[in-house]
């Protein structure tokens, strides 16, 4: 166990899977089978890192002891917390012990104290460093959520009164952010077809139906041919009240304000 080659990533203590599988007396491939089988409960940054191209490349140049990596395309290193989700997995005695050891003579490493004024100091800035990064952080992280709380509230003020004209300009919204109004056809079809399977109802028949009642009652073909989607939708409340929902949902998708006062 003393004898463990240290490895370290983000500033912690790390595994290899060879390493880990020598310490619980066990070999990689089931450490690897292991993993494989319950991905699931393993979290990328938390429990292992891992390491491809550049960041591969450059772990070979420093780690040069370890000859079998030549070839290989990927390598996972585990954290004390994948080292323990491992144990709990292989759930054998020696495992157990191992973990224990594990945990009190390679993962916990004794913190050098400052000694002298300038390392006191230079501790001292780090933490405020450190402090200011998370104080930014959380701001960054509470105005999202105020500008994602005022989209939902505007979205959801969506007038379905006056819905053809609403749901026209917010979509034009959409395609402005999308990268032109060239898209509104696009936006259009894909809201047409979220209705359709949504209320299991097709858009396209009822148009035709509705184009053929109107010549049966004598309506000119000019007249016919204006006649689209919109007005099927006029023609049924529950899908006027569908379709004011969907582009909603669809202003949230695309992080786009309903609010039409707003330019």
């Amino acid at each position: 166990m003393n004898n463990l080659q240290v490895i370290e990533r983000n500033n912690e203590r790390v595994l290899t899977t060879q390493q880990l599988a020598d310490v619980y007396e066990t070999d990689a491939r089931n450490i690897s089978n292991n993993f494989n089988n319950n991905k699931d409960r393993f979290i990328e940054g938390k429990h292992y890192f891992l390491l491809q191209g550049d960041d591969l490349k450059n772990f070979k140049g420093i780690h040069t002891e370890y000859e079998n990596l030549k070839f290989t395309s990927k390598m996972y290193l585990w954290t004390e917390r994948g080292a323990n989700r491992h144990c709990k997995i292989l759930d054998t005695d020696k495992a157990w012990e191992q973990f224990d050891n594990l945990e009190e003579t390679y993962f916990k490493v004794k913190q050098h104290k400052p000694t002298c004024i300038e390392d006191v100091l230079i501790e001292s800035l780090k933490e405020m460093k450190d402090l200011r990064l998370q104080v930014n952080q959380a701001n960054s992280i509470a105005l999202e959520a105020k500008t994602e709380v005022e989209t939902i509230k505007d979205v959801v003020s969506l007038d379905s009164n006056s819905w053809r004209t609403n749901t026209h300009q917010l979509i034009a919204r959409i395609a402005k952010k999308q990268g032109g109004f060239e898209h509104i056809n696009m936006l259009r079809t894909e809201s047409y077809e979220l209705l359709n399977k949504r209320f299991g109802v097709d858009l396209h028949r009822r148009l035709i139906n509705k184009r053929r009642k109107m010549a049966e009652e004598g309506v000119s073909e000019s007249k016919r041919e204006k006649v689209n989607n919109l007005d099927v939708i006029q023609d049924d409340k529950k899908l006027i009240e569908g379709y004011v929902a969907i582009v909603k949902d669809m202003a949230l998708k695309y992080g786009i304000s309903s609010d039409l006062s707003k330019n």
